[in-house]
């Protein structure tokens, strides 16, 4: 078995299976729109993370990374930003999800070869 590549992967898939518990586990599965977010949210996090720890590529870290920017700003455009649980679960949810994508994305040097203005590797 090939060893894990990045730790901050098996992480955001442990993320995404929270997300998708988060909705009963704090209380506000009876609203639609931000259970909704959250769940699939979750699974789509979990399927880039489980992608990732697979077959690394950079796309799934960028996926990550806008998965983690959506739940941040989803609240408001979602207009849930009222129900505060919600609120926070996804805000503190979605930063540390951008922070781990962006850790492995400028922590990985293939990955990061062209903002050095590197050529990748072959």
């Amino acid at each position: 078995m090939r060893p894990l590549k990045h730790w901050q992967d098996a992480v955001n898939a442990v993320i995404g299976v929270w997300l998708v518990l988060s909705p009963w586990a704090l209380g506000y599965a009876s609203e639609a729109m931000a259970m909704s977010n959250a769940v699939i949210v979750g699974l789509a996090l979990l399927a880039a993370a489980v992608g990732a720890i697979f077959v690394p590529r950079a796309w799934e870290e960028w996926t990550e990374l806008g998965l983690g920017a959506w739940l941040i700003v989803s609240p408001r455009l979602l207009g849930v930003a009222m129900l505060q649980t919600a609120t926070l679960c996804a805000v503190v949810t979605g930063a540390v999800i951008a922070a781990l994508a962006l850790w492995t994305l400028t922590s990985d040097e293939e990955y990061s070869a062209w903002w050095r203005g590197e050529k990748e590797p072959q």
